[in-house]
Protein backbone atom coordinates (compact mmCIF):
# COMPACT_ATOMS: atom_id res chain seq x y z
CA UNK A 1 0.00 0.00 0.00
CA UNK A 2 2.81 2.35 0.83
CA UNK A 3 5.46 2.45 -2.04
CA UNK A 4 6.93 6.35 -1.80
CA UNK A 5 9.67 6.18 0.65
CA UNK A 6 13.57 7.54 0.50
CA UNK A 7 14.75 4.30 -1.00
CA UNK A 8 11.99 4.02 -3.90
CA UNK A 9 11.83 0.15 -2.30
CA UNK A 10 8.64 -0.94 -2.74
CA UNK A 11 7.67 -4.20 -0.60
CA UNK A 12 4.40 -5.55 -0.26
CA UNK A 13 5.21 -7.95 3.07
CA UNK A 14 7.52 -9.96 4.70
CA UNK A 15 7.94 -13.19 6.14
CA UNK A 16 9.58 -15.62 8.10
CA UNK A 17 12.90 -17.49 6.40
CA UNK A 18 12.64 -17.80 3.19
CA UNK A 19 10.85 -21.27 2.32
CA UNK A 20 10.83 -22.49 -1.25
CA UNK A 21 7.82 -22.59 -3.03
CA UNK A 22 7.75 -26.10 -3.18
CA UNK A 23 8.08 -26.47 0.60
CA UNK A 24 5.56 -24.43 1.19
CA UNK A 25 2.80 -26.28 0.34
CA UNK A 26 4.02 -28.44 3.29
CA UNK A 27 3.10 -26.02 5.75
CA UNK A 28 -0.16 -27.04 7.84
CA UNK A 29 -2.33 -24.05 6.73
CA UNK A 30 -1.91 -25.52 3.69
CA UNK A 31 -3.71 -28.63 3.95
CA UNK A 32 -7.18 -26.72 4.54
CA UNK A 33 -9.26 -26.27 1.66
CA UNK A 34 -11.89 -24.28 2.97
CA UNK A 35 -10.67 -20.38 2.90
CA UNK A 36 -12.37 -17.28 3.85
CA UNK A 37 -16.12 -18.48 4.79
CA UNK A 38 -18.49 -15.86 4.00
CA UNK A 39 -22.27 -16.11 4.80
CA UNK A 40 -23.44 -19.41 3.34
CA UNK A 41 -20.34 -19.51 0.90
CA UNK A 42 -17.29 -21.21 1.40
CA UNK A 43 -14.41 -20.87 -1.40
CA UNK A 44 -12.54 -23.76 -1.36
CA UNK A 45 -9.00 -24.17 -3.04
CA UNK A 46 -7.30 -27.55 -2.96
CA UNK A 47 -3.67 -27.72 -1.84
CA UNK A 48 -2.03 -27.99 -5.20
CA UNK A 49 -3.66 -24.86 -6.46
CA UNK A 50 -2.31 -23.19 -4.15
CA UNK A 51 0.95 -24.32 -4.49
CA UNK A 52 0.84 -23.69 -8.01
CA UNK A 53 -0.56 -20.28 -7.57
CA UNK A 54 1.81 -19.14 -5.11
CA UNK A 55 4.75 -20.12 -7.50
CA UNK A 56 3.67 -18.31 -10.33
CA UNK A 57 2.40 -15.14 -8.36
CA UNK A 58 5.96 -15.26 -7.12
CA UNK A 59 7.38 -15.16 -11.04
CA UNK A 60 5.15 -13.03 -11.70
CA UNK A 61 6.37 -10.56 -8.85
CA UNK A 62 9.99 -11.06 -10.49
CA UNK A 63 9.23 -9.85 -14.14
CA UNK A 64 6.95 -7.27 -12.67
CA UNK A 65 9.77 -5.93 -10.01
CA UNK A 66 12.02 -5.34 -13.13
CA UNK A 67 9.24 -3.17 -15.23
CA UNK A 68 8.68 -1.07 -12.16
CA UNK A 69 12.36 -0.44 -11.66
CA UNK A 70 12.79 0.75 -15.32
CA UNK A 71 9.40 2.87 -15.52
CA UNK A 72 9.88 4.75 -12.36
CA UNK A 73 12.53 5.76 -8.88
CA UNK A 74 15.92 6.75 -9.88
CA UNK A 75 16.44 5.53 -13.67
CA UNK A 76 13.37 7.36 -14.77
CA UNK A 77 14.54 10.26 -12.61
CA UNK A 78 17.45 10.48 -13.94
CA UNK A 79 16.04 9.68 -17.68
CA UNK A 80 14.17 13.51 -17.31
CA UNK A 81 16.69 15.33 -15.20
CA UNK A 82 18.85 14.64 -18.43
CA UNK A 83 15.97 16.21 -20.85
CA UNK A 84 16.34 19.43 -18.49
CA UNK A 85 13.40 18.22 -15.60
CA UNK A 86 13.37 20.95 -12.67
CA UNK A 87 12.12 19.64 -9.51
CA UNK A 88 8.64 20.66 -10.23
CA UNK A 89 8.44 18.19 -12.55
CA UNK A 90 10.35 15.68 -10.80
CA UNK A 91 7.49 16.29 -7.89
CA UNK A 92 5.11 15.54 -10.47
CA UNK A 93 6.72 11.76 -11.36
CA UNK A 94 5.49 10.85 -8.33
CA UNK A 95 2.62 12.38 -7.57
CA UNK A 96 0.85 11.37 -10.88
CA UNK A 97 0.65 8.06 -8.86
CA UNK A 98 -0.39 8.94 -5.73
CA UNK A 99 -3.22 11.16 -7.60
CA UNK A 100 -4.81 8.29 -9.89
CA UNK A 101 -5.47 6.49 -6.63
CA UNK A 102 -8.59 7.87 -6.29
CA UNK A 103 -9.78 5.92 -9.09
CA UNK A 104 -9.55 2.51 -6.76
CA UNK A 105 -12.92 2.75 -5.10
CA UNK A 106 -14.13 2.40 -9.26
CA UNK A 107 -12.02 -0.12 -9.90
CA UNK A 108 -13.24 -2.12 -6.88
CA UNK A 109 -16.67 -1.88 -8.28
CA UNK A 110 -15.61 -2.82 -11.94
CA UNK A 111 -14.09 -6.22 -10.76
CA UNK A 112 -17.35 -7.59 -8.64
CA UNK A 113 -18.93 -6.59 -11.74
CA UNK A 114 -16.35 -9.20 -13.52
CA UNK A 115 -16.55 -12.79 -13.23
CA UNK A 116 -12.64 -13.71 -13.86
CA UNK A 117 -9.71 -11.93 -11.69
CA UNK A 118 -7.67 -13.23 -14.52
CA UNK A 119 -9.00 -11.63 -17.24
CA UNK A 120 -10.18 -8.55 -15.06
CA UNK A 121 -6.06 -8.15 -14.65
CA UNK A 122 -4.93 -8.74 -18.09
CA UNK A 123 -7.29 -6.16 -19.61
CA UNK A 124 -5.67 -3.56 -17.10
CA UNK A 125 -2.15 -4.51 -16.94
CA UNK A 126 -1.26 -5.63 -20.23
CA UNK A 127 -2.57 -1.71 -21.71
CA UNK A 128 -0.75 0.11 -19.32
CA UNK A 129 2.57 -1.53 -19.68
CA UNK A 130 2.35 -1.33 -23.43
CA UNK A 131 1.70 2.44 -23.69
CA UNK A 132 5.67 2.91 -22.53
CA UNK A 133 6.18 1.88 -26.28
CA UNK A 134 4.97 5.44 -27.45
CA UNK A 135 8.35 6.87 -25.32
CA UNK A 136 10.73 5.00 -27.50
CA UNK A 137 10.61 6.76 -30.95
CA UNK A 138 10.40 10.28 -28.89
CA UNK A 139 13.58 8.79 -27.50
CA UNK A 140 14.98 8.26 -30.77
CA UNK A 141 13.91 11.97 -32.01
CA UNK A 142 15.19 13.84 -28.85
CA UNK A 143 18.57 12.14 -29.68
CA UNK A 144 18.75 13.47 -32.85
CA UNK A 145 17.68 16.83 -32.08
CA UNK A 146 14.11 16.78 -33.55
CA UNK A 147 12.50 17.35 -30.47
CA UNK A 148 13.27 19.40 -27.17
CA UNK A 149 13.75 18.03 -23.88
CA UNK A 150 10.94 19.63 -22.70
CA UNK A 151 8.69 17.77 -25.48
CA UNK A 152 9.67 14.79 -24.06
CA UNK A 153 9.20 15.51 -20.43
CA UNK A 154 5.71 16.75 -20.76
CA UNK A 155 5.23 13.15 -23.44
CA UNK A 156 6.88 10.94 -20.29
CA UNK A 157 4.33 12.46 -17.58
CA UNK A 158 1.26 12.38 -19.84
CA UNK A 159 2.64 8.44 -20.75
CA UNK A 160 2.57 8.05 -16.86
CA UNK A 161 -0.57 9.70 -16.45
CA UNK A 162 -2.33 7.49 -18.74
CA UNK A 163 -0.42 3.88 -17.86
CA UNK A 164 -1.79 4.75 -13.79
CA UNK A 165 -4.87 5.52 -15.08
CA UNK A 166 -5.23 2.39 -16.32
CA UNK A 167 -3.62 0.77 -13.40
CA UNK A 168 -5.18 2.13 -10.48
CA UNK A 169 -8.15 -0.13 -11.41
CA UNK A 170 -6.65 -3.06 -10.95
CA UNK A 171 -4.67 -2.38 -7.66
CA UNK A 172 -6.71 -2.95 -5.11
CA UNK A 173 -8.37 -5.71 -6.71
CA UNK A 174 -4.97 -7.38 -7.12
CA UNK A 175 -4.41 -7.13 -3.43
CA UNK A 176 -8.20 -9.22 -2.97
CA UNK A 177 -7.11 -11.70 -5.57
CA UNK A 178 -4.10 -11.98 -3.72
CA UNK A 179 -6.05 -12.69 -0.12
CA UNK A 180 -7.50 -15.37 -1.57
CA UNK A 181 -4.89 -17.45 -2.84
CA UNK A 182 -2.43 -17.17 -0.03
CA UNK A 183 -3.88 -18.17 3.19
CA UNK A 184 -4.25 -16.20 6.26
CA UNK A 185 -1.81 -18.12 8.59
CA UNK A 186 0.63 -18.43 5.71
CA UNK A 187 1.08 -15.05 4.40
CA UNK A 188 3.85 -13.47 6.52
CA UNK A 189 5.99 -16.68 5.16
CA UNK A 190 4.99 -17.06 2.54
CA UNK A 191 4.53 -13.18 1.11
CA UNK A 192 8.33 -12.94 2.90
CA UNK A 193 9.45 -15.33 0.42
CA UNK A 194 8.03 -13.58 -2.58
CA UNK A 195 9.40 -10.72 -1.45
CA UNK A 196 13.19 -11.94 -0.66
CA UNK A 197 12.67 -12.92 -4.26
CA UNK A 198 11.61 -9.67 -5.43
CA UNK A 199 14.61 -7.91 -2.98
CA UNK A 200 17.19 -9.83 -4.69
CA UNK A 201 16.05 -9.18 -8.29
CA UNK A 202 16.19 -5.42 -7.49
CA UNK A 203 19.33 -6.20 -5.48
CA UNK A 204 21.15 -7.36 -8.79
CA UNK A 205 18.56 -5.97 -11.38
CA UNK A 206 18.43 -2.27 -10.29
CA UNK A 207 22.62 -1.40 -9.99
CA UNK A 208 22.67 -3.66 -13.60
CA UNK A 209 20.22 -1.72 -15.01
CA UNK A 210 21.85 1.45 -13.99
CA UNK A 211 25.77 0.58 -14.81
CA UNK A 212 23.84 -0.28 -18.79
CA UNK A 213 21.89 3.06 -18.88
CA UNK A 214 25.14 5.03 -17.72
CA UNK A 215 27.71 3.17 -20.05
CA UNK A 216 25.65 2.37 -22.97
CA UNK A 217 27.54 3.56 -26.27
CA UNK A 218 24.87 5.85 -27.88
CA UNK A 219 24.36 7.87 -24.37
CA UNK A 220 21.93 7.55 -20.92
CA UNK A 221 18.84 8.81 -23.31
CA UNK A 222 19.44 5.89 -25.94
CA UNK A 223 20.76 3.57 -22.68
CA UNK A 224 17.28 4.03 -20.78
CA UNK A 225 15.28 3.38 -24.10
CA UNK A 226 16.83 0.06 -24.02
CA UNK A 227 16.16 -0.49 -20.99
CA UNK A 228 12.60 0.43 -21.56
CA UNK A 229 12.31 -2.31 -24.28
CA UNK A 230 13.70 -4.96 -21.77
CA UNK A 231 11.24 -3.72 -19.26
CA UNK A 232 7.94 -3.42 -20.88
CA UNK A 233 9.05 -7.30 -22.71
CA UNK A 234 9.28 -8.18 -19.15
CA UNK A 235 6.08 -6.33 -17.78
CA UNK A 236 4.36 -8.32 -20.60
CA UNK A 237 5.47 -12.02 -19.56
CA UNK A 238 4.78 -11.12 -15.78
CA UNK A 239 0.83 -10.96 -16.88
CA UNK A 240 1.58 -14.21 -19.06
CA UNK A 241 2.76 -15.89 -15.49
CA UNK A 242 -1.48 -15.15 -13.79
CA UNK A 243 -2.39 -18.23 -16.16
CA UNK A 244 -0.87 -20.61 -13.67
CA UNK A 245 -2.67 -19.00 -10.71
CA UNK A 246 -5.91 -19.96 -9.82
CA UNK A 247 -8.98 -17.93 -10.90
CA UNK A 248 -11.86 -16.88 -8.77
CA UNK A 249 -14.95 -15.19 -9.72
CA UNK A 250 -15.01 -12.29 -7.80
CA UNK A 251 -18.54 -12.28 -7.37
CA UNK A 252 -18.37 -15.18 -5.21
CA UNK A 253 -17.08 -13.01 -2.91
CA UNK A 254 -19.71 -10.69 -2.05
CA UNK A 255 -22.44 -13.31 -2.78
CA UNK A 256 -24.43 -13.33 0.33
CA UNK A 257 -27.90 -14.61 -0.75
CA UNK A 258 -29.19 -18.17 0.29
CA UNK A 259 -28.89 -19.15 -3.36
CA UNK A 260 -24.91 -19.24 -3.46
CA UNK A 261 -24.71 -20.52 -6.66
CA UNK A 262 -25.91 -17.52 -8.49
CA UNK A 263 -23.46 -15.21 -7.98
CA UNK A 264 -24.85 -10.87 -7.22
CA UNK A 265 -22.74 -8.30 -8.43
CA UNK A 266 -22.40 -5.23 -5.70
CA UNK A 267 -21.22 -1.99 -6.00
CA UNK A 268 -19.22 -0.07 -3.56
CA UNK A 269 -19.99 -0.97 -0.20
CA UNK A 270 -19.95 1.88 2.11
CA UNK A 271 -20.21 -0.31 5.28
CA UNK A 272 -16.52 1.10 6.01
CA UNK A 273 -17.84 3.85 7.67
CA UNK A 274 -19.50 2.03 10.42
CA UNK A 275 -16.24 0.71 10.80
CA UNK A 276 -14.52 2.90 13.29
CA UNK A 277 -11.64 0.87 13.82
CA UNK A 278 -10.64 1.31 9.83
CA UNK A 279 -11.53 4.70 9.66
CA UNK A 280 -8.93 5.25 12.93
CA UNK A 281 -6.59 3.04 10.43
CA UNK A 282 -7.02 4.90 7.52
CA UNK A 283 -6.81 8.21 9.12
CA UNK A 284 -3.59 7.07 10.56
CA UNK A 285 -2.42 5.90 6.63
CA UNK A 286 -3.39 9.31 5.36
CA UNK A 287 -1.31 11.23 7.59
CA UNK A 288 1.56 9.32 7.18
CA UNK A 289 1.14 9.46 3.26
CA UNK A 290 0.94 12.52 3.29
CA UNK A 291 4.02 12.91 5.91
CA UNK A 292 6.49 9.99 3.37
CA UNK A 293 5.97 12.25 0.61
CA UNK A 294 6.44 15.65 1.35
CA UNK A 295 9.72 14.84 0.69
CA UNK A 296 9.86 11.16 -0.71
CA UNK A 297 10.71 12.72 -4.14
CA UNK A 298 13.49 14.67 -3.53
CA UNK A 299 15.98 12.03 -2.25
CA UNK A 300 17.05 11.46 -5.52
CA UNK A 301 16.76 14.73 -6.80
CA UNK A 302 19.13 15.41 -3.73
CA UNK A 303 21.88 13.06 -5.16
CA UNK A 304 22.10 13.14 -8.43
CA UNK A 305 21.17 16.98 -8.59
CA UNK A 306 22.71 18.92 -5.50
CA UNK A 307 25.27 16.29 -4.75
CA UNK A 308 25.55 15.72 -8.46
CA UNK A 309 26.27 11.59 -7.84
CA UNK A 310 26.32 9.46 -10.79
CA UNK A 311 23.19 7.52 -11.62
CA UNK A 312 25.38 4.11 -11.07
CA UNK A 313 26.21 5.03 -8.16
CA UNK A 314 22.99 5.86 -7.14
CA UNK A 315 21.80 2.59 -8.44
CA UNK A 316 23.55 1.38 -5.96
CA UNK A 317 22.62 2.92 -2.94
CA UNK A 318 19.49 1.61 -3.68
CA UNK A 319 20.86 -1.63 -4.37
CA UNK A 320 22.35 -1.49 -0.96
CA UNK A 321 18.95 -0.68 0.31
CA UNK A 322 17.12 -3.20 -1.35
CA UNK A 323 19.71 -5.83 -0.03
CA UNK A 324 19.00 -4.67 3.46
CA UNK A 325 15.40 -4.98 2.81
CA UNK A 326 15.66 -8.43 1.80
CA UNK A 327 17.63 -9.58 5.04
CA UNK A 328 15.52 -7.58 7.09
CA UNK A 329 12.55 -9.49 6.12
CA UNK A 330 13.49 -12.59 7.62
CA UNK A 331 13.32 -10.94 11.11
CA UNK A 332 9.93 -8.61 10.33
CA UNK A 333 8.48 -11.28 9.13
CA UNK A 334 8.62 -13.93 11.59
CA UNK A 335 7.73 -11.38 14.44
CA UNK A 336 4.29 -10.69 12.39
CA UNK A 337 3.36 -13.86 12.33
CA UNK A 338 4.62 -13.83 16.14
CA UNK A 339 3.03 -10.73 17.64
CA UNK A 340 1.57 -8.58 15.03
CA UNK A 341 1.61 -5.88 12.71
CA UNK A 342 0.30 -2.84 14.82
CA UNK A 343 3.40 -3.15 17.29
CA UNK A 344 5.87 -3.59 14.73
CA UNK A 345 4.42 -0.25 12.82
CA UNK A 346 5.46 2.04 15.77
CA UNK A 347 8.27 0.62 17.30
CA UNK A 348 9.79 0.55 13.34
CA UNK A 349 7.76 3.49 12.19
CA UNK A 350 9.88 5.65 14.52
CA UNK A 351 13.16 4.76 13.15
CA UNK A 352 11.66 5.40 9.59
CA UNK A 353 10.52 8.81 10.95
CA UNK A 354 14.23 9.58 12.20
CA UNK A 355 15.39 8.68 8.80
CA UNK A 356 15.00 12.00 6.82
CA UNK A 357 16.69 14.52 9.68
CA UNK A 358 20.17 12.07 9.49
CA UNK A 359 19.73 13.01 5.72
CA UNK A 360 21.25 16.86 7.80
CA UNK A 361 24.43 15.03 8.08
CA UNK A 362 24.78 14.76 4.30
CA UNK A 363 27.04 16.20 2.22
CA UNK A 364 29.64 16.27 -1.14
CA UNK A 365 32.47 15.22 0.90
CA UNK A 366 33.98 11.54 1.05
CA UNK A 367 33.13 10.37 4.38
CA UNK A 368 29.06 11.00 2.86
CA UNK A 369 29.67 9.37 -0.72
CA UNK A 370 31.47 6.38 0.65
CA UNK A 371 29.96 5.82 4.28
CA UNK A 372 26.99 7.69 5.19
CA UNK A 373 24.68 7.55 2.51
CA UNK A 374 25.36 3.96 1.52
CA UNK A 375 24.38 3.55 5.55
CA UNK A 376 21.25 5.80 5.17
CA UNK A 377 19.69 3.82 2.56
CA UNK A 378 21.22 0.13 4.48
CA UNK A 379 18.78 1.92 7.50
CA UNK A 380 16.40 2.95 5.35
CA UNK A 381 15.78 -0.13 3.30
CA UNK A 382 15.68 -2.20 6.45
CA UNK A 383 13.16 0.04 8.31
CA UNK A 384 10.67 0.09 5.12
CA UNK A 385 10.68 -3.78 5.14
CA UNK A 386 8.74 -3.91 8.26
CA UNK A 387 6.56 -0.68 7.11
CA UNK A 388 5.57 -2.34 4.10
CA UNK A 389 4.94 -5.57 5.15
CA UNK A 390 2.69 -4.54 8.30
CA UNK A 391 0.64 -2.29 6.10
CA UNK A 392 -0.57 -4.33 3.62
CA UNK A 393 -0.87 -7.13 6.78
CA UNK A 394 -2.86 -4.98 8.65
CA UNK A 395 -5.16 -4.09 5.49
CA UNK A 396 -5.81 -6.94 5.10
CA UNK A 397 -6.31 -8.30 8.80
CA UNK A 398 -8.96 -5.64 9.35
CA UNK A 399 -10.83 -5.38 6.09
CA UNK A 400 -14.20 -8.27 6.22
CA UNK A 401 -13.67 -10.84 3.00
CA UNK A 402 -16.27 -9.88 1.36
CA UNK A 403 -15.57 -6.46 1.19
CA UNK A 404 -11.84 -6.35 0.66
CA UNK A 405 -11.93 -5.15 -2.95
CA UNK A 406 -13.59 -2.20 -1.10
CA UNK A 407 -11.57 -1.44 1.87
CA UNK A 408 -8.43 -2.02 -0.20
CA UNK A 409 -9.67 1.13 -2.79
CA UNK A 410 -10.64 3.24 -0.41
CA UNK A 411 -7.69 3.17 2.13
CA UNK A 412 -6.00 3.38 -1.30
CA UNK A 413 -7.55 6.30 -2.38
CA UNK A 414 -6.90 7.88 0.75
CA UNK A 415 -3.47 7.05 0.98
CA UNK A 416 -3.45 8.47 -2.78
CA UNK A 417 -4.67 11.92 -2.30
CA UNK A 418 -3.10 12.60 0.76
CA UNK A 419 0.42 11.63 -0.64
CA UNK A 420 -0.35 13.67 -3.64
CA UNK A 421 -0.99 16.15 -1.47
CA UNK A 422 1.94 15.69 0.38
CA UNK A 423 4.20 15.40 -3.00
CA UNK A 424 2.79 19.04 -4.25
CA UNK A 425 3.08 20.64 -0.79
CA UNK A 426 6.49 19.59 -0.60
CA UNK A 427 7.35 20.62 -3.97
CA UNK A 428 5.88 24.12 -3.02
CA UNK A 429 7.60 24.53 0.03
CA UNK A 430 11.33 23.79 -1.90
CA UNK A 431 10.57 27.32 -3.35
CA UNK A 432 10.36 29.31 -0.28
CA UNK A 433 13.77 30.44 0.90
CA UNK A 434 12.90 30.47 5.12
CA UNK A 435 11.93 26.22 4.57
CA UNK A 436 15.94 26.04 4.21
CA UNK A 437 15.99 23.73 0.76
CA UNK A 438 15.56 20.15 0.46
CA UNK A 439 17.02 19.70 3.96
CA UNK A 440 14.17 21.82 5.81
CA UNK A 441 11.61 20.06 3.92
CA UNK A 442 13.69 16.55 5.09
CA UNK A 443 13.47 18.13 8.92
CA UNK A 444 9.52 18.90 7.86
CA UNK A 445 9.05 15.23 6.45
CA UNK A 446 10.43 13.52 9.82
CA UNK A 447 8.55 15.58 12.16
CA UNK A 448 5.25 14.83 10.37
CA UNK A 449 5.91 11.37 10.36
CA UNK A 450 6.34 10.80 14.23
CA UNK A 451 2.57 12.72 14.96
CA UNK A 452 1.33 10.34 12.61
CA UNK A 453 2.48 7.43 14.75
CA UNK A 454 -0.05 9.21 17.59
CA UNK A 455 -2.66 7.70 15.65
CA UNK A 456 -1.87 4.40 15.05
CA UNK A 457 -1.99 4.37 18.68
CA UNK A 458 -5.71 3.54 18.87
CA UNK A 459 -6.15 1.27 16.25
CA UNK A 460 -7.10 -2.19 17.36
CA UNK A 461 -5.68 -5.38 16.07
CA UNK A 462 -6.20 -9.36 16.84
CA UNK A 463 -2.91 -10.98 17.63
CA UNK A 464 -1.41 -7.92 18.26
CA UNK A 465 0.47 -7.74 21.75
CA UNK A 466 1.97 -4.65 23.50
CA UNK A 467 4.98 -2.81 22.10
CA UNK A 468 6.60 -3.33 25.88
CA UNK A 469 6.42 -7.04 24.81
CA UNK A 470 7.79 -6.68 21.18
CA UNK A 471 11.09 -4.68 22.96
CA UNK A 472 11.56 -7.60 25.02
CA UNK A 473 11.01 -10.33 22.47
CA UNK A 474 13.78 -7.99 20.62
CA UNK A 475 16.13 -7.34 23.52
CA UNK A 476 15.48 -10.07 26.16
CA UNK A 477 16.60 -9.30 29.52
CA UNK A 478 17.88 -12.39 31.82
CA UNK A 479 17.70 -12.00 35.41
CA UNK A 480 21.04 -12.22 37.48
CA UNK A 481 21.12 -15.24 38.86
CA UNK A 482 24.09 -13.62 41.19
CA UNK A 483 22.07 -10.85 42.71
CA UNK A 484 18.86 -13.81 43.41
CA UNK A 485 21.95 -15.34 45.50
CA UNK A 486 22.83 -12.66 47.32
CA UNK A 487 19.28 -11.89 48.66
CA UNK A 488 18.79 -15.18 49.74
Amino acid sequence: MVQSQEDDISVEASSLPPVPIQEVSEDRALTETVLFPTPKLFLKISKLEIRKSLKALTYESLFATIFYSVIGGALLSNFLLELGAGPVQIGLLAAIPQMVNLLQPLGAYLVNRSTSFRWYFLCIFIPSRLVWLILLPAIVLVTSSHLAGYQVVELTLAILLVSNIIEAFGRAPWLGWSAVLVPQRLRGRYFGFRNSVVGLTNLIGVPLLGLAVSIWPGGTLQGYGAMLVLGILLGVISQICQFWMTDVNPQLLTATGSDTSQPQSHGIDFSFLKDANFCKFVLYLSIWCFAVNISAPFFNLYMLDNLDIDISVVTIYHGLGTGANMLMLLLWGKLADRIGNRPLLLLVGVLVAVTPLLWLGVGSDQISFWMWLPLLHILAGGTWAAIDLCTNNMMMGISPVRHQSTYFAIAGAVAGITGAMGISVGSFLTTLPFIGGLLGLFVLSGLLRMAALVFLVFVQEQRSVPVGQLIRVLFPIRPSTNLIEVKE
